[in-house]
């Protein structure tokens, strides 16, 4: 992925597995683009998925990558990168103005800021809101699917 030109656009990342998409997802992408002009997804890899879930998702990296391609508000999807170390390769290619983080990811916002700032980057970082958690989250949804 290359990095296109900006003039004063506005860049937001954000990195998820994204399994069985459904309105939570939709929420936390939907709140990520109101922090800019371009919402850029990670989609986790998976093998990555399975070393830090300790299971494989429902669903293909493949076909998570198609269905969040799909939604209008995503300028830009592609996988994350390729281990779970953070190396940061898509942090540093993309240089996002906005990192946002779901509620349930446990990266400590301070930390990561320090970690960016060591390589010579300054990004915001955010933590968004959940939407309706007890209902919507992928871990609910695969054992429903597997009852």
């Amino acid at each position: 992925m290359r990095q296109a030109p900006r003039k004063n656009i506005k860049q937001v990342l954000v990195f998820g597995n994204f399994d069985l998409l459904h309105p939570g997802h939709r929420s936390l992408l939907r709140q990520a683009k109101r922090h800019g002009h371009r919402l850029i997804v990670a989609v986790t890899r998976d093998a990555v998925a399975q070393i830090i879930r300790g299971h494989k998702l429902a669903q293909s990296e493949r076909t998570r990558l198609a269905a969040i391609k799909a939604l209008p508000y995503v300028y830009k999807a592609c996988l994350g990168d390729k281990t779970p170390k953070h190396n940061f390769h898509l942090v540093k290619l993309i240089k996002p103005d906005v990192i946002c983080l779901g509620y349930d990811q446990r990266s400590k916002i301070p930390s990561l800021k320090r970690r960016f700032e060591k390589i010579g980057l300054h990004i915001k970082i955010i933590r968004l809101k959940p939407f309706k958690p007890r209902q919507y989250k992928s871990s609910l949804l695969r054992r429903k699917l597997n009852k």
